[in-house]
């Protein structure tokens, strides 16, 4: 007989071990972590069964980046809206896919603000490779009336974010600042139980991981430290792995150590991540992993938002390798 674990621990169970650490905790964290989780479920399921349902293709419309819609998109988006505004914990949400912030209505409202990417990486889904989504959550700072002012809080303000990715498994990335741990999603019992445990990055890793379609666009800083790590002077070269679904690239480099980089170039001055629901929650957590997060020039927490949809560079992963970047940027500017 298979032996079958009776003290499981689920990400819901975690939670509450850590919100009793908290003085005062009501709660209303937990709470919003669970309705996420069931939307992440719920997409995840989407996801398997994309192709057989016919959800592969585009949906025939554009989103607020310009960016044309695929028909899972949609679906995730819509979603994560429903959970997040039925949880009675938000107030305002911010999505990848829409314009504006979302203002949930005043008989649902929370004291938290979510940002999020319901499908990051949506355009790799119709071959296969892994997708995720991506969140962060703050506390509502306002008196009175949520509003914009909520949503244009910096990264160093995140009480909770994480990202999910939907690959060989689901699996969950999560920190409430108290460290970065993994849960898996079990389908049997449709749990995500705990599976990697207070993740720390590795100080030097071996990967860099950048898209060199564009470094003819690159400052002179990156192609310096990309040609550093190709063709370096003395041991082995970095390997070059690139997905092109953020969550995927960024899930390696906290797991494997190295380094990732989407820098601002010549056809994209100010980068092209974007800051509140892509770039603070993937800094936050490989920040509370270990790691450095920066903008080549600041660290990528303490920017203040000027828009909810704002786009960064973004350099993060294993301390010494940023490091090592940052260097190179500092000889390029003096």
């Amino acid at each position: 007989m298979a032996q079958v674990d009776t003290d499981t621990m689920t990400l819901t169970r975690f939670v509450l071990t850590e919100q009793k650490k908290v003085p005062g905790a009501t709660g209303e964290l937990t709470q919003l972590l669970n309705a996420m989780c069931t939307a992440i479920k719920a997409v995840s399921t989407a996801v398997r069964k994309a192709g057989i349902a016919k959800l592969h293709g585009m949906a025939g419309a554009s989103n607020i980046q310009g960016e044309d819609q695929h028909k899972i998109d949609v679906i995730a988006n819509k979603l994560f809206i429903n959970m997040l505004r039925s949880s009675y914990t938000t107030c305002v949400l911010v999505s990848e896919e829409n314009e504006n912030i979302i203002e949930v209505e005043t008989d649902h409202q929370g004291k938290y603000v979510v940002s999020f990417d319901p499908l990051d990486g949506s355009s790799n889904i119709d071959c296969l490779v892994s997708i995720g989504s991506i969140f962060s959550i703050v506390k509502k700072k306002s008196e009175g009336q949520p509003g914009l002012p909520d949503a244009l809080q910096p990264g160093n303000q995140i009480v909770a974010a994480g990202y999910a990715l939907y690959g060989s498994a689901t699996m969950v990335m999560l920190s409430t600042g108290q460290g970065v741990n993994g849960f898996m999603l079990d389908p049997s019992i449709g749990e995500f139980l705990l599976t990697e445990r207070n993740v720390k990055i590795k100080p030097r890793g071996k990967y860099y991981s950048i898209n060199e379609g564009y470094s003819q666009y690159w400052d002179e800083a990156t192609k310096e430290y990309v040609n550093m790590k190709k063709f370096p002077k003395e041991g082995n070269p970095y390997n070059a792995r690139y997905i092109g679904s953020m969550v995927a690239d960024v899930h390696r480099t906290i797991m494997y150590g190295g380094i990732f980089v989407y820098p601002a170039h010549k056809k994209a001055p100010k980068g092209k991540l974007r800051l509140l629901y892509e770039c603070n929650p993937m800094a936050y957590l490989v920040e509370q992993s270990g790691g450095i997060a920066s903008t080549g020039t600041k660290r990528v927490l303490d920017i203040e938002p000027e828009s909810i949809h704002e786009r960064v560079p973004i350099v993060l992963g294993s301390p010494e390798d940023v490091n090592e970047y940052l260097e190179c940027v500092k000889r390029h500017q003096s």
